[in-house]
């Protein structure tokens, strides 16, 4: 499934959760390294508004939809990919991690949200070895000399993968000068995924995911923050859902050879 505009083209080049554990578990046991971006209609607006994001989407290796609209218009558009929310994917990203063997680090959010983290995370996951929990000061520049000292700290914990929680653009952009750093570093950006797991957070019920309404929980919980973002969102969304039309009628229908041709 592919997204555009006038300055970028993105592509869900995950389609499913059997493809998503497929691709990890290859890379790791080659000991490849990777960039994990989940993108969503708020980064889609980014996308319209940020160069420097815009390049860096470009430099992911793997994209996921995170979010229902994505969704539906993958399926709108004849080209169907799963919902694979942030969150979501952290605990099976570990569980892989932790089946090969491998380590992880936490970036992003504040040293009390990672510590919780790290003990939900090594309970829950047996097998789990967290070896640093990084929590970069205000201001941290995802391509400047306070990401380089992150990197290094990477480098001195001997970390496979770092799930990062910086928010959008900062996860991505940080993620894409990373993998340029590090190839044999997993950078996977999951955004509040660790806030939920110390309770820094609260996600909403099940129930209310299941009829895809996260958006206005999370919207009233927070009004100033979310209302005008989720407005933005809305507001692109007739133009993405003639993309999504346009690309359901470009695709040419397989010509099946008749018999003895």
């Amino acid at each position: 499934m592919r997204f555009w505009g006038q300055d970028f083209d993105v592509t869900v080049n995950v389609s499913d959760w059997v493809a998503l554990e497929r691709q990890i578990s290859s890379r790791l046991r080659a000991g490849d390294g990777f960039s994990l971006a989940t993108i969503n209609l708020d980064h889609l607006v980014k996308l319209r508004q940020d160069q420097r994001f815009r390049d860096a989407y470009a430099a992911q290796d793997l994209v996921v939809a995170d979010g229902n609209p994505i969704v539906w218009m993958s399926k709108l558009a004849g080209r169907p990919v799963s919902l694979i929310p942030g969150s979501d994917a952290i605990l099976p990203l570990v569980r892989i991690a932790a089946a090969h063997g491998k380590t992880l680090a936490l970036v992003g959010s504040t040293d009390d949200t990672l510590a919780a983290a790290k003990t939900y995370l090594e309970r829950e996951v047996p097998g789990t070895r967290i070896v640093a929990t990084l929590a970069p000061p205000m201001g941290f520049d995802p391509t400047g000399a306070s990401a380089d000292a992150v990197l290094e700290a990477l480098i001195a914990s001997r970390a496979d993968i770092a799930f990062l929680a910086l928010g959008a653009p900062k996860q991505e952009l940080f993620a894409a000068y990373g993998r340029g750093k590090l190839d044999h570093v997993g950078f996977i950006s999951i955004g509040a995924g660790l806030d939920f797991f110390s309770g820094a957070q609260v996600r909403a019920p099940g129930w209310v995911r299941a009829i895809a309404m996260e958006w206005l929980w999370r919207a009233l919980s927070q009004p100033a923050r979310l209302i005008p973002r989720y407005a933005r969102c809305f507001a692109i969304l007739p133009v993405e859902l003639a993309h999504a039309l346009k690309l359901r009628c470009a695709q040419v229908p397989t010509r099946t050879a008749p018999e003895g041709e």
